[in-house]
């Protein structure tokens, strides 16, 4: 019952740090302008993976997304990477494991087929939370990069050349989701160890002939009543072989023969 639970709460975080995944990817706020300095402002700028948006203060917000790939910083384009890889291995992950819980028989699968298959999925899952992880800490590295040239040149009195931004709402939520598929793919790895079926071994003992070594012959062994007379039989005057008889017994030869 453990090895079901382990397994099935692998499968519900999983599930989870998959769906975060895919929306932190999605979402727009990957990095937003810092207010620190101007909190109020007519524009407000936020930026995703995918596109840019400018928000005006009567509500009304324009995206524009990137038309160029070549022309993107080569970190930009390294967390896009990560970040797909890890919604493939997840998805791929979840298709795994749907088939390899327990609680649910599909044909006549083996527990040790099921065990390879979570085992198999956790790893999925483990991959694909670190590259979410490490996707989302490269980007947040680039904005705090940007962020303190940018305080630099503001100190150096040059405050037209670029705005700050900060951390965005899709960190946070790639970072959680990162978190949950890492910890879903150790709960499978877990409970791959309970569905492995336990095997008995037997060890065997060799036995040696201590002396020289005998050689046997086989062949067709003959089991006997203890009835049958020796088989050398002594050939003198007057003695016959005694005959069979009809139903197989043997007719031992009387006095009045030898007359």
């Amino acid at each position: 019952m453990s090895t079901t639970i382990c397994q099935v709460m692998g499968f519900i975080v999983s599930s989870l740090g998959v769906a975060g995944c895919i929306v932190s990817t999605a979402m727009d706020m990957w990095s937003t302008q810092d207010l620190y300095d101007n909190p109020v402002t007519a524009v407000f700028q936020y930026q995703g993976l995918w596109r840019s948006c400018v928000r005006q203060s009567s509500g009304f917000t324009e995206c524009r997304p990137y038309f160029t790939i070549l022309g993107l910083p080569a970190m930009f384009q390294a967390v896009r990477a990560l970040m797909i890889v890890g919604i493939v291995l997840g998805i791929l992950g979840l298709l795994v494991c749907i088939f390899a819980l327990k609680c649910i028989r599909i044909g006549n699968m083996e527990d040790s087929a099921k065990a390879n298959m979570t085992l198999t999925s956790g790893i999925m899952f483990i991959v694909a939370g670190l590259c979410a992880i490490t996707g989302v800490s490269v980007f947040a590295n680039m904005l705090v990069t940007n962020f303190w040239m940018s305080t630099a040149n503001m100190y150096q009195g040059m405050q037209n050349i670029q705005n700050r931004y900060t951390f965005g709402s899709a960190l946070f939520v790639g970072w959680v989701a990162g978190g949950l598929a890492l910890v879903g793919g150790i709960m499978m790895c877990l409970a791959c160890k309970g569905l492995i079926p336990e095997e008995s071994r037997y060890k065997a003992v060799s036995y040696n002939a201590s002396g020289r070594n005998i050689s046997y012959r086989t062949g067709p062994y003959k089991v006997g009543s203890g009835y049958e007379p020796e088989t050398k039989t002594k050939k003198g005057a007057g003695y016959e072989e005694a005959a069979r008889s009809e139903d197989g017994r043997r007719s031992y030869p009387s006095k009045y023969d030898y007359v």
